[in-house]
């Protein structure tokens, strides 16, 4: 029934052979209607983009000290920094893709919607991405399989996923799809060795990585929210989880979760001695001092700096799951599954993802086809126009999450094999308002008594 299987280690994402020549392409659209997303589900991009995502969560976890009974080590966001020289480049990166900022401050004329500011603060990045990225590459990643037959570089294909993760310039928006792209950017240097040429088991790099290169980024992309009131891209409203981001709820859970060995499995369920307790994300005093060292109260932080009103209010998803019993293991198991239900699975967040030679389109040989449901027999099926420009970056169009039936809120079902673990068969998170046809609507302004766990809002897996 359940095919998600987080307490097995992932396989690590492969690192190409760098003395072979590389075809790289300039990535297109390949997403065009709902039909398409449950080849996606079987292509080899979803299967590398798990593969990685799971890396870098069980580094996350903490981990037992070797030939010690009782000492636990951890990893917080406040913790001195210790990066390898490709990591502190992609970290400097940040640096300067922030500062850009400065440059282009907020339009103080009246808007309705996000600040027109915002588009000349891409345009910059637009004009000076090649420089920067030539700047903060390492040349193993510049010169990698040099092709002399080719008219396509490595950064033609590595320049889209860069831009893709900072938002629409054109919908002056943010969402889940636009974190997706930073990711495959991170996972595509990677994969052209730019952070490692061999693997390890004790996770230190992918830590590095989650440290010093994603949770700044997260800090960019708040500042630009903030700045230029950027509207969420591809949002349930808030019967969503969180307006913007996912990732931080993935890794921030994981970094409290039980210790393990560096060869053990991820804990499902069970908490770290000494963490908070999952239902403080409702307390803004333990939220206000959690943020500093953790990435899923970071988040929810952040909820709190652009919202206002009771957290059970703005943010029932998270209230819901924060009554989960099990744990922080529980919790993380849970939003891997949610993940890959509510950004992978649903065509309004991956329709804009592009496909080059490093995330392919082609399916994975060792995927089994998804099984046909009433979500992808109801998917949209009107060609979209185009989404790539002439230069090959993907456009900036995002449909609205509620321009969609009742039916394409399902959840694709499917089933894959041990090398695409995360998959799992999970319905959408439901509203309060769907329930079972019989059942009585509830109409009270307050949670129910013991928290919305008790309620119809509960998220499908969160059970005790």
């Amino acid at each position: 029934m359940e095919s998600l299987s987080v307490n097995k280690l992932p396989a690590f994402l492969p690192i190409l052979e760098s003395s072979k020549p590389h075809t790289f392409l300039i990535p297109t659209k390949r997403i065009n209607e709902g039909h398409d997303v449950p080849f996606f589900l079987t292509s080899r991009a979803y299967s590398d983009i798990g593969i990685f995502m799971m890396q870098l969560n069980t580094a996350m976890c903490p981990r037992k000290a070797p030939g010690s009974s009782s000492e636990i080590r951890t990893w917080q966001l406040d913790d001195p920094l210790h990066l390898s020289e490709p990591v502190q480049k992609i970290h400097a990166l940040l640096g300067k893709i922030d500062s850009i900022i400065e440059e282009a401050p907020p339009d103080t004329g009246p808007r309705r919607f996000g600040n027109v500011s915002f588009r000349k603060w891409y345009e910059i990045l637009n004009t000076r991405v090649r420089d920067l990225l030539i700047a903060h590459l390492p040349d193993s990643v510049l010169n990698f399989g040099v092709n002399p037959a080719s008219n396509v570089s490595v950064l033609d294909e590595l320049t889209p996923y860069l831009l893709g993760g900072f938002g629409s310039s054109q919908r002056l928006d943010y969402g889940t799809g636009h974190e997706l792209s930073f990711l495959a950017f991170i996972a595509c240097i990677w994969k052209l060795g730019g952070f490692t040429a061999t693997n390890s088991s004790d996770g230190a790099l992918e830590r590095s990585i989650v440290l010093g290169i994603i949770e700044p980024y997260f800090r960019v992309v708040r500042r630009l929210i903030l700045t230029y009131t950027l509207e969420p891209a591809g949002s349930h409203g808030v019967w969503g989880l969180d307006d913007h981001s996912f990732l931080p709820y993935i890794l921030g859970s994981s970094q409290y979760c039980p210790a393990i060995n560096d060869s053990d499995p991820m804990p499902v369920e069970g908490t770290l001695s000494g963490s908070p307790n999952p239902a403080d994300v409702a307390k803004k005093n333990v939220v206000d001092r959690e943020r500093k060292h953790n990435m899923y109260f970071a988040a929810v932080g952040f909820i709190n700096d652009v919202k206002t009103g009771p957290f059970w209010e703005h943010s029932p998803i998270l209230f819901d799951i924060s009554g989960v019993k099990a744990g922080w293991g529980k919790i993380n198991k849970g939003m891997i599954k949610m993940y890959n239900a509510e950004v992978l699975s649903k065509f309004p967040v991956v329709q804009h993802f592009p496909f080059g030679s490093l995330f392919t389109w082609e399916q994975d040989p060792n995927a089994i086809s998804a099984i046909p449901s009433v979500h992808t027999a109801s998917q949209p099926t009107i060609h979209q126009p185009s989404m790539t420009t002439a230069t090959g970056r993907p456009s900036d169009t995002t449909n609205a999450p509620w321009a969609k039936t009742s039916a394409q809120m399902n959840e694709t079902r499917r089933t894959v094999p041990s090398t695409t673990s995360f998959q799992s068969e999970m319905p959408a998170t439901r509203a309060p308002w769907a329930k079972a046809p019989g059942t009585q609507q509830s109409t009270s302004t307050a949670p129910p008594p013991g928290g919305m766990l008790d309620g119809p809002t509960r998220a499908p897996w969160a059970k005790r």
